[in-house]
């Protein structure tokens, strides 16, 4: 079997920050990499919070109509943040303002009754604002031309 092209990223070296993972027939794919990977790994439920409130956020945004897939990754390190027609810089804008917006949001998480949600039980939105507070300083001056691996 080829290995593929996320497994050959050197995870020994990558930081927290957003990177441009992929491109596939006009699909971004951005690794919003929010923990140093085999150092801190993300809690679930803090992870299904985030995931949430970027997810309502993003779309009912000026790039709502770009969004394709907001979601977690499987190492518990991030997310993966799937776009179509915008730039980088828009992207990376998006990923700044939605972390931020989670940081301080006070309410109730959309999307989060038994009827909406597969495991509507399993949030911790304080956990997920102080993980958002702290990947904001991460992110707060990225550009995009710091997106490469």
């Amino acid at each position: 079997m080829e290995t593929i092209a996320s497994f050959e990223v050197d995870h020994t070296i990558l930081t927290p920050g957003i990177y441009l993972s992929r491109v596939d027939h006009g699909v971004r794919t951005y690794d919003i990499r929010v923990t140093a990977p085999n150092k801190e790994f993300l809690p679930n439920p803090a992870m299904h919070t985030i995931e949430h409130l970027f997810a309502v956020h993003a779309r009912n945004g000026r790039m709502g109509d770009k969004i394709i897939y907001f979601g977690p990754m499987g190492c518990r390190t991030g997310f993966y943040l799937l776009t179509v027609d915008n730039t980088d810089g828009e992207a990376v804008a998006l990923i700044q303002e939605t972390f931020s917006f989670i940081a301080s949001y006070d309410g109730i998480v959309p999307g989060t009754a038994e009827k909406e949600c597969g495991n509507y039980r399993e949030h911790d939105l304080p956990a997920a604002r102080a993980i958002a507070a702290k990947y904001c300083d991460v992110i707060k001056d990225w550009t995009a031309e710091q997106i490469f691996y």
